[in-house]
């Protein structure tokens, strides 16, 4: 497994990241036994370091309370475990009979959560997530969570849009304080919209970035795959995530965390990508999850996949996929298909 350096910060990553909403319940809620297999197989799956990317928005907290927990139950050494937690979330009181965030998407959760992006507000979710992981387990790699989500708050108000990106800022201040203080810590940012990443780098020192939904197989605009050369340069380690465009892409329901209707007009132009790309792919012998993960590494910026799962037994299927390419000619063919630009050069 290659592992990949985060600046001068001692850490070091493998082409693979293990994600861990689905200890979160997204969009189901799997047993404790499902839960532990899986973060059993994650350890066991890697020689090295194994990294682990959560955040208190993933089911919130519970993402990271079970993370802890199952770690705790198999005696992993805090040596070998890297932790991302992507700051920006706090767990608060359930009042109602669903949490009031992303409605329908966090299954048989007991808690809610409440965006808190400012310099207070970044340090009481880090301190909560300290204290949902147990203490023996924290977190090596720490951002900024969802910025993108809390500047659209503004609309087209520009005025409130400064006043929220000085939020931003502020709570990246308090983010190099811990690092300041505890040393060996890697600062970054997760986002979906890659151009309010583009943006914030350009005013913060960012020791690396996770694009998500952005550069997959479906969408990958080449003025994106142009940042991503630049972050490069400048020694920002990138981490890609959401491959599948929130599991669409490998047959599941939902496209972006949005419900993706078959009979819906505005979504029959996704379901026939989604119907040629798996006709390909049959005639490849190539999975669909095998396309998605080697075209998202495909960009030589690219040092890491975050991959979730819900099922332990795709957890080794995952790493193995990471590790073997697939032809060049399945590549050929869907750009001669018209499913990815014809323009990339990487595959």
């Amino acid at each position: 497994m290659k592992y990949t350096g985060i600046k001068d910060t001692g850490i070091k990553i493998p082409a693979i990241i293990f994600g861990t909403s689905a200890l979160g319940n997204l969009y189901r809620a799997p047993d404790q036994n499902t839960k532990l297999s899986i973060v059993r197989e994650s350890l066991l799956s890697v020689d090295g370091p194994v990294v682990f990317d959560s955040a208190g928005k993933y089911g919130a907290g519970l993402a990271l309370e079970e993370l802890g927990k199952n770690l705790e139950l198999l005696d992993a050494d805090p040596e070998r475990v890297i932790i991302s937690n992507k700051l920006g979330w706090l767990r608060t009181e359930l009042t109602g009979d669903e949490p009031g965030f992303e409605r329908g998407v966090w299954i048989d959760i007991q808690h809610d959560a409440k965006q808190m992006i400012s310099a207070e507000g970044i340090i009481s979710c880090y301190e909560q997530g300290i204290q949902l992981l147990g203490g023996k387990y924290n977190p090596g790699l720490l951002s900024v969570h969802d910025p993108d989500e809390y500047l659209s708050l503004a609309g087209t108000d520009q005025r409130l849009r400064m006043k929220l990106y000085s939020d931003v800022l502020d709570a990246y201040r308090a983010l190099f304080e811990i690092k300041k203080s505890l040393g060996s810590i890697a600062i970054g940012i997760g986002a979906k919209d890659w151009k309010v990443i583009r943006e914030i780098s350009t005013d913060i020192d960012l020791d690396w970035v996770m694009i998500a939904n952005s550069m997959t197989l479906f969408s990958h605009p080449e003025e994106l795959t142009t940042f991503m050369t630049e972050l490069h340069r400048k020694g920002v380690t990138i981490i890609n995530s959401a491959l599948f465009n929130a599991g669409f892409l490998t047959g599941g329901k939902y496209f972006n965390y949005r419900l993706a209707e078959p009979g819906d007009p505005e979504h029959a132009g996704l379901f026939r990508w989604r119907e040629s790309f798996f006709r390909i792919c049959d005639e490849f012998s190539v999975t669909p999850s095998h396309a998605c993960i080697q075209f998202g590494l495909s960009h030589p910026a690219v040092a890491a996949v975050a991959l979730n799962t819900s099922n332990p037994d795709h957890v080794r299927r995952n790493v193995e996929e990471v590790q073997k390419k697939v032809p060049a000619e399945f590549f050929k063919k869907l750009k001669e298909r018209g499913l990815i630009e014809e323009e990339y050069p990487f595959v």
